[in-house]
């Protein structure tokens, strides 16, 4: 047996290979991620496939950074597993001595690779159409950060040229771009007098010929109340070039963000309607037009799992027991020791059970008993969020089953 443990970084990889007895195959080595690099590791690699037996590749799942090397690896036919980063950090290396370096943390890889050698488990390339959904969703989450702090910097602004402007309308409307009414809005009129100085007949006229260009709908009761409020309202920052420039230019910055979540959104659920459980999922109560995708995107092939404990540790959503002695905890917390992208999906997923109330579902009378209990929210809807996953990985995986069988 020969293990080769890999230990990845962004530009460069550091090789090591050990053999049971302590002996050392491959002094630590750093190859590059480019063509030379990958050459220099198979040649390496399959020098020591001239002299020996089998062969396994063992690398952290760093970022997206072992993706190359793994990919190059596969296909010359080598075993690979890609093992969590966690797994490897508390695997004890038989030694006190606290050390870290690339080198060190080879060898101790290739050592793990050893030790459970027979319960590694061979990296499978995913599918092409579940890996660009994973990569898109983490950048609409991404973009969503950034619209939440450009929207957020724009009503600061407004509070001193047209304070309370982004409440002037009872609901958000958005247009068929994905652009929120009172952003739009703020460009057109961007300062407190564009619409106080202007009669209520006069405002009424312009702001009803700005609906029609812009594609909101109008109504009189609105320009009646966004006129009123205009005339009340107190702003700190004169009626100038340069402060029409500031607001302007934030809200299309601010729309510009809107753009790209409205594209990712189409490409979103398109990648998703492509995959075989994808009328199933948005079907289940709770799941909507993004957070369908998202689900499906962080949780991939539920295949991949063993039961369904193993999905629900993924999400970091369990409470693992702790007992020692005749200390037996009763009040646990989550792990939160798997994804976060997938719990945050799952806790939108689980608050919207909750708005809807349906008696005859099961995941919303679990959360509802937990409640009557006297269970904090946060307490009975991550446990709504374990049995909804619960509930996704058997109504999916029978399906898959079935369709691979048809």
């Amino acid at each position: 047996m020969t293990a080769v443990g890999i230990d990845v970084s962004k530009y460069k990889s550091t090789v090591a290979a050990r053999r049971p007895g302590g002996e050392v195959a491959l002094l630590p080595f750093d190859v590059s991620h480019d063509v030379a690099g990958i050459k220099k590791l198979l040649e390496k690699l399959h020098s020591l496939e001239d002299e020996d037996g089998e062969i396994r590749v063992v690398m952290e799942h760093t970022g997206m950074y072992w993706r190359p090397v793994a990919l190059a690896l596969q296909q010359a036919g080598f075993f690979v597993s890609v093992v969590n980063a966690i797994l490897i950090h508390n695997f004890s290396d038989n030694s006190l001595r606290k050390i870290k370096t690339d080198k060190a943390d080879a060898l101790k890889i290739a050592n793990y690779g050893l030790t459970f050698w027979m319960d590694l488990r061979e990296y499978s390339t995913e599918d092409e159409t579940r890996q660009m959904l994973k990569i898109q969703s983490r950048l609409y989450e991404r973009t969503t950060t950034t619209g939440t702090m450009l929207r957020n910097g724009l009503i600061s602004l407004l509070d001193q040229t047209f304070p309370g402007a982004n409440k002037l309308f009872l609901n958000e409307g958005r247009n068929t771009k994905g652009h929120v009414k009172w952003v739009d809005f703020v460009i057109r009129f961007w300062h407190k007098e564009c619409v106080a100085a202007l009669s209520l007949h006069t405002f009424a006229d312009t702001f009803q010929k700005w609906c029609k260009r812009t594609g909101y709908r109008f109504s009189t009761s609105d320009a009646e109340r966004i006129h009123t409020a205009a005339r009340n309202a107190v702003a700190t920052l004169p009626k100038n070039d340069s402060t029409k420039l500031l607001i302007t230019q934030a809200a299309i910055s601010l729309n510009t963000v809107y753009d790209s979540l409205h594209a990712l959104r189409t490409e979103m659920n398109r990648l998703a309607s492509l995959l075989p459980e994808y009328e199933l999922v948005m079907a289940m109560e709770g799941v909507g037009k993004i957070t369908g995708p998202q689900l499906m995107a962080e949780i991939g092939d539920v295949r991949r799992f063993s039961h369904k404990g193993a999905l629900v540790a993924y999400a970091g959503v369990d409470a693992p027991p702790y007992q020692s002695g005749t200390f037996d905890a009763k009040n646990r917390h989550v792990s939160k020791r798997g994804s976060p992208h997938l719990r945050k999906v799952l806790f939108e997923i689980a608050s919207m059970i909750l708005v809807h109330g349906n008696p005859d579902n099961s995941v919303f009378c679990f959360m509802d008993k937990k409640r009557a209990e006297g269970k904090h929210f946060y307490v009975y809807t991550v446990a709504g969020a374990a049995k909804f996953l619960r509930i996704y990985y058997a109504r999916v995986k029978e399906y898959l089953n079935t369709q691979e069988i048809a």
